[in-house]
C-alpha cells in the first residue's frame, strides 16, 4: 500500500512513518509544510529507504495537492497535518483555521477528485483516514468516558478547529461517498515531541534547574497515550477500520497534571541522581491557569480493542521513564530547537503571540 501521510515531519506523523518502515511493507509519501513544529531530523533513520518519499507542501495548496496525488498515486491518505497547541490557539487562532479547517477542506477536495478518477478496483481499496483529538468532546466531570457517540462540545480555538475538520470529513463521506475513517486520540507523549508541550517542557526545565510550570492547582486530568502505541493504532485503523466509522484511541493512563509532573520529576531523580537539582520536585511552580482549561479528558477505547484487536502496551510509568531517558540522551535533537527561541515561553493568556508559521 502506498500511503500519503500529511504532517509526516511532526511528532505523531514521524512516529507513524518510522513504524511503517520498520514493521510493514507500506510505501510512504510524506507531505509536510516544514513549519516550526516540523523536523525532518526525526526521520533520519528512514532516509535510506526506497519506500520513502518527501514532498514539501501546504495542505491548503490545491495545486500542489493535485500534483502530489497525480505523481504518487496513493492507495490511502492519513491526514495528520494540524496546528495542535492549545495555548497557541488562544493567542493566534487564525493559523488553526487555515490549516485545520481550510487545509482539511482542500485536502478532501483534492482526494475526492483523485478518488473519482480511480478504476473500480482501486476505488475499492482507497481510504482517507482523518486523525483527530478527544478535545473535540469538551470537558468531562469526575466520572465518565468519551465514546464514539459523545456529543461535540469544543472549548478552545484548537479543539473547535479540529471539531470542524471532523465534521467536514463526515460530510464528504455522506455527501460525496469518499471512503473515510476518523480516529480521536487522547494526549500523546514520547520521543521527538516538540518542546512546547507539557512533558518535554517539564523535562527540559528540570534538566536546567528552572521553574517547572503547572497550570492552576494541577488538578486537570488527561489520559496519556504513548506515541508508539498510537502509531500502531493508526496503522491498524487504516488497514482494517470500517469505512464511515470513528475509533477512539486512548492509553488507559489517567493522571492529574500535578501527578504527571511528579512522576516526571521522579524519573529525573532516578536517571540523574547526581544532578544539583535533585529532588526535581522542588522546582514545581504553580502558574495562572489557561483560560477555559478543560477539567478532564478520558477515552473509552473499547471499540478499537474489540473490533480491531488493538490495545495500549505502555503504562504511564514505562512511557514516562522511556521518554525522559530519550530526552536526556538526545540533546542533539532538542537543543537546536531551544536555541532558536521557539519554545519555553508561556502562551495562552490571551495576549497576541509572536508571529510564527503554522504547522504543516
Amino acid at each position: 500500500m502506498r500511503i500519503l501521510i500529511t504532517g509526516g515531519a511532526g511528532f505523531i506523523g514521524s512516529c507513524v512513518i518510522r513504524h511503517c518502515l520498520r514493521h510493514t511493507a507500506h510505501q510512504i509519501v510524506n507531505l509536510d509544510k516544514l513549519t516550526y513544529a516540523s523536523d525532518l531530523r526525526s526521520l533520519d533513520e528512514v532516509l535510506p529507504s526506497d519506500r520513502y518519499v518527501f514532498e514539501q507542501a501546504d495542505v491548503a495548496d490545491r495545486a500542489q495537492l493535485d500534483r502530489i496525488f497525480a505523481a504518487h498515486q496513493p492507495d490511502a491518505v492519513m491526514h495528520l497535518a494540524a496546528e495542535s497547541h492549545v495555548d497557541r490557539s488562544i493567542d493566534g487562532p487564525a493559523a488553526f483555521i487555515h490549516t485545520n479547517i481550510v487545509g482539511t477542506y482542500t485536502l478532501l477536495e483534492a482526494a475526492r477528485a483523485y478518488y473519482n478518477g480511480l478504476t473500480p478496483d482501486r476505488k475499492a481499496r482507497f481510504h482517507f483516514h482523518h486523525v483527530s483529538t478527544d478535545e473535540v468532546f469538551g470537558s468531562l466531570g469526575d466520572t465518565g468516558l468519551f465514546t464514539e457517540a459523545s456529543a461535540y462540545a469544543p472549548n478552545s480555538p484548537y479543539s473547535a478547529s479540529k471539531a470542524s475538520s471532523d465534521m467536514l470529513v463526515r460530510a464528504w463521506h455522506h455527501t460525496y461517498g469518499l471512503p473515510v475513517v476518523t480516529s480521536n486520540c487522547s494526549n500523546n507523549y514520547g520521543p521527538y515531541q516538540f518542546p512546547e508541550k507539557l512533558i518535554p517542557v517539564v523535562i527540559l526545565a528540570a534538566l536546567g534547574g528552572h521553574p517547572i510550570p503547572v497550570y492552576g492547582t494541577g488538578a486537570n486530568i488527561r489520559d496519556w497515550l504513548f506515541v508508539e502505541d498510537h502509531a500502531r493504532a493508526l496503522v491498524r485503523i487504516l488497514e482494517s477500520g470500517r469505512v464511515g466509522e470513528t475509533y477512539n484511541v486512548g492509553g488507559r493512563n489517567e493522571l492529574r497534571n500535578i501527578d504527571l509532573v511528579r512522576l516526571l520529576c521522579g524519573a529525573m531523580d532516578e536517571l540523574l541522581p547526581d544532578s544539583p537539582h535533585c529532588r526535581h520536585e522542588q522546582l514545581i511552580t504553580f502558574v495562572t491557569d489557561r483560560p477555559g482549561h478543560d477539567l478532564r479528558y478520558a477515552i473509552d477505547a473499547s471499540k478499537i480493542e474489540r473490533e480491531l484487536g488493538w490495545s495500549p502496551e505502555t503504562t504511564a510509568e514505562q512511557g514516562i521513564r522511556a521518554t525522559v531517558a530519550w530526552y536526556l540522551a538526545n540533546r542533539w535533537w532538542w537543543q537546536p530547537i531551544r536555541e532558536k527561541g521557539t519554545s519555553g515561553d508561556r502562551l495562552g493568556l490571551g495576549a497576541k503571540a509572536p508571529a510564527r508559521a503554522d504547522a504543516g
